[in-house]
C-alpha cells in the first residue's frame, strides 16, 4: 500500500511541478506586461520550476496530503488597475485550464489508451491542471479567486470588509478543506469536465473518484 502511494507521488510529482510553474509564470508574465517588474527582479519570471518551489508547500505537503502549492509570485498590486489585478489573478488558473484542454485534444488526436503509460500520464496532467485551476478560483484569501473578487469591489466598506476577511483567510481555507469543501466542490466539477471532454479518469484515481462522486 505504502509503495503504491509512493509510486503514485513520484509519477505525478513532475506533472505537479510543471503545472505549478506554468501557473505562477502566467501571473508573473502578465503582471510584467502591465508594468510590474517585481517578479522579474526577484527571478520569478521564469519557467524553471526551482524558482517556484516552496519546501513546505511543494515538497512536504504533497507527501503528506497529496496536495500542495508553489511560492506565490510577488506582485505589486499598487501599480495595477482593478481590471489588471483581475486579469493577473485569473492568468494562473486560465493557464492551467488552457493546458488541460490542449492535453485533452492531444489525448484524443493521438488516440491514447487510458491504461497505457503515456495515456495515463496525460490524463494525470489534465487532472492536476484542472484541479489547480478550480481550487485557485475559490474566493478565499490568499487564493486567486479572492483577488478577482477584490478587483470587482468598489465601495470603501466592501474593500474594508474584504481586508478584514483576508486577515483570517488561511484559517478559513484550512477549515474549508477540513470540512470537506475540497471534495464537495472538486469532484462534481471534475465529473462534468471529464464527461464534456469525453475523457476517462486517470487509472490510479478511478476507484477513489467513484467513491467521492457517490
Amino acid at each position: 500500500m505504502l509503495s503504491s502511494q509512493i509510486s503514485r507521488i513520484l509519477f505525478v510529482l513532475p506533472i505537479f511541478l510543471v503545472s505549478l510553474t506554468i501557473h505562477e509564470y502566467a501571473h508573473a508574465w502578465l503582471a510584467y506586461r502591465y508594468g510590474d517588474d517585481t517578479a522579474k527582479r526577484m527571478g520569478r519570471l521564469t519557467l524553471n520550476p526551482l524558482a517556484h518551489i516552496s519546501l513546505f508547500g511543494t515538497i512536504i505537503m504533497p507527501l503528506l496530503v497529496q496536495f500542495g502549492w508553489a511560492k506565490p509570485v510577488p506582485i505589486d498590486f499598487s501599480v495595477l488597475t482593478k481590471k489588471q489585478i483581475f486579469r493577473v489573478a485569473a492568468a494562473g488558473p486560465l493557464a492551467n485550464i488552457l493546458l488541460a484542454l490542449i492535453l485533452a485534444i492531444v489525448f484524443h488526436v493521438l488516440r491514447l489508451q487510458a491504461m497505457s503509460l503515456i495515456g495515463n500520464f496525460v490524463l494525470w496532467a489534465i487532472f492536476i491542471n484542472f484541479i489547480l485551476a478550480v481550487f485557485n478560483l475559490i474566493p478565499i484569501p490568499p487564493l486567486d479567486g479572492s483577488r478577482m473578487v477584490y478587483a470587482g469591489l468598489k465601495s470603501p466598506t466592501a474593500i474594508k470588509t474584504y481586508r478584514n476577511f483576508a486577515r483570517f483567510g488561511m484559517l478559513i481555507l484550512i477549515g474549508f478543506l477540513l470540512l470537506g469543501g475540497f471534495q464537495i466542490i472538486m469532484w462534481p466539477l471534475v465529473s462534468v469536465f471529464y464527461s464534456l471532454l469525453g475523457l476517462p479518469l486517470p487509472a490510479l484515481t478511478i476507484e477513489q473518484a467513484k467513491t467521492n462522486l457517490k
